[in-house]
């Protein structure tokens, strides 16, 4: 599994001209699934980005948590993260995780963080979208 964080001011994501989700503060996630990822991944990553301290505290220090700030979280699918491009000048996608089983862990690591108590908004798994935001330091991270 990989997930590209970045802490944003606010961000939305657009299928067909109409908003799919939108957050304010928070964290915008790439999500992409790899082909022998688990649930276990998900809870793990769930919890490691639930708990992570990257917003600033009084003193702006960064010691604050999504939960600290209240914040929410924009997750959109995107297997191009298991992108292979050392050869050649056409990506492969052979280490991506298949269409159904990559949805599934999409739907089962979103509902792990309602069930958390996180706000989670959300892309459309396949769609065409449109994804914008204002990163915010810029702070961005990538996690597997």
């Amino acid at each position: 599994m990989k997930i590209v964080l970045q802490r944003v001011t606010h961000a939305s994501v657009t299928v067909d001209g109409k908003i799919s989700g939108q957050i304010d503060k928070g964290y915008l996630l790439l999500f992409g699934v790899g082909k022998d990822d688990t649930e276990n991944d998900c809870k793990r990553l769930a919890d490691k980005i639930i708990n992570l301290r990257i917003f600033s505290d009084e003193n702006d220090k960064i010691n604050l948590s999504l939960k600290d700030v209240g914040g929410s979280l924009l997750v959109v699918p995107q297997f191009t993260l298991y992108a292979d491009c050392r050869k050649g000048n056409r990506p492969n996608f052979i280490q991506a995780g298949s269409p159904s089983e990559a949805n599934r862990l999409f739907e089962y690591f979103t509902e792990y963080c309602r069930d958390k108590g996180q706000k989670v908004e959300t892309g459309i798994f396949g769609a065409d979208m449109k994804v914008e935001l204002l990163n915010d330091g810029p702070f961005t991270l990538v996690l597997e």
